[in-house]
């Protein structure tokens, strides 16, 4: 495998739809990290992405012989009131993690989102994800909150904490 400093990280183009698709199902089927216990259809996932490139919403992939083996999007909240912040959602497959390679994705979307004339980026962790706590704290996310029993899978319930950087 190749090192993960060696993978590229760019913005997400519509020939990375299908394999971004099979990243993000594969991260789903853990039931352990995201708000999906399985992709949606590919159908419903490449107008998902065409809207993030078409405006401006920040996608990032690293990409590793071709394959999609980790995201990072930002969305901006569509209502004008909320306009100014976007939800970030990223993910990493297996074999790719404690690399660095989600502290390059995070930087490399958060900076786009900057760039972009974004004032705050948000998110939700399961409060049990250790690792990615520790990553956006790592990157300035700071603590907003916790939703208790927020998520339920397999029947158990897990906390939700709301984390957010905000650009000065």
């Amino acid at each position: 495998m190749t090192s993960a400093a060696a993978i590229p990280i760019e913005s997400i183009r519509e020939e990375h739809i299908e394999s971004f698709h099979k990243a993000l199902d594969t991260v789903s089927r853990e039931r352990k990290y995201l708000s999906f216990l399985e992709a949606p259809p590919l159908e419903d996932v490449r107008p998902f992405v065409l809207d993030n490139i078409e405006n401006g919403h920040p996608q990032v992939v690293a990409v590793n012989g071709g394959e999609v083996v980790g995201w990072c999007d930002i969305r901006r909240h569509p209502r004008p009131i909320h306009a100014h912040c976007g939800t970030l959602g990223m993910g990493i497959i297996p074999g790719y993690r404690d690399k660095g390679l989600g502290t390059r994705l995070i930087r490399a979307a958060v900076g786009q989102a900057r760039e972009r004339g974004f004032h705050r980026v948000e998110l939700h962790v399961h409060a049990d994800n250790v690792r990615a706590i520790a990553l956006y704290e790592k990157v300035g996310f700071v603590r907003e909150g916790v939703a208790r029993d927020a998520v339920k899978i397999d029947g158990r319930y897990i906390d939700s904490i709301s984390m957010a950087v905000i650009f000065g």
